[in-house]
């Protein structure tokens, strides 16, 4: 019963619509109306500019390192921080508040990450951010950090040097991040995804689903 109500508060910890409560608050819009329909930070640069980004990625971010850490000090071992960080990316894309539904996951998800072990975390970011430095799309760089993230952790853990239970974080975790990019997988295959810079127009639901 432990892990299940661990679960439940992680799940509601990662459902809080960070994005949606910033729109609100600094433009009383909302964003699901915009851009590609998300909640998440990058859905907010494009809508409401960085000091709004920065604002929801750290605020998501800490959604996940929080959920983790708290399954440290309630139950204390790898399987409930596994658990923890994976009922609070969940929460976070499917979030009870909003109708389950949300953002693609990305700073909830390295959140979490960079609790469980920060040698996969690293360079995770790295590899993520000279992506979409050098090709200008956020969506790439956060699509070849979701594969990278299964190898990468594999290697820590053979290496000796993280637990193996937090592939259980891990790998279904990369999985819902690639999953949740699956338009963007569209759009990029068909050169018609959005770079970084551009300011996101009203929110097209044929773009989420394409045909």
């Amino acid at each position: 019963m432990e892990y299940v109500a661990l679960a439940v508060i992680s799940y509601l910890l990662g459902s809080i619509p960070t994005g949606l409560i910033v729109g609100k608050v600094a433009k009383g819009i909302d964003v699901r109306g915009y851009g590609s329909g998300k909640i998440g930070a990058t859905n907010i640069l494009r809508t409401l500019g960085p000091g709004a980004f920065v604002t929801v990625f750290a605020v998501d971010f800490a959604k996940g390192f929080l959920a983790v850490l708290l399954a440290g000090y309630l139950i204390g071992n790898t399987w409930a921080q596994a658990v923890a960080g994976l009922a609070a990316l969940v929460g976070h894309n499917w979030s009870v508040f909003l109708g389950f539904s949300g953002g693609r996951g990305i700073a909830v998800g390295i959140g979490g990450l960079y609790r469980v072990s920060p040698l996969v975390a690293v360079p995770l970011t790295v590899v993520t951010i000279v992506v979409i430095l050098v090709s200008r799309y956020v969506s790439l760089g956060n699509i070849i950090g979701g594969i990278l993230a299964i190898p990468i952790m594999l290697l820590v853990v053979l290496l000796g040097l993280a637990r193996p239970e937090y592939l259980f974080y891990v790998a279904p975790g990369a999985a819902i991040v690639l999953y949740q990019h699956r338009d963007n997988i569209v759009r990029l295959l068909s050169g018609t995804e959005r770079k970084l810079g551009e300011s996101a127009l009203p929110y097209d639901s044929s773009e989420r689903n394409p045909a």
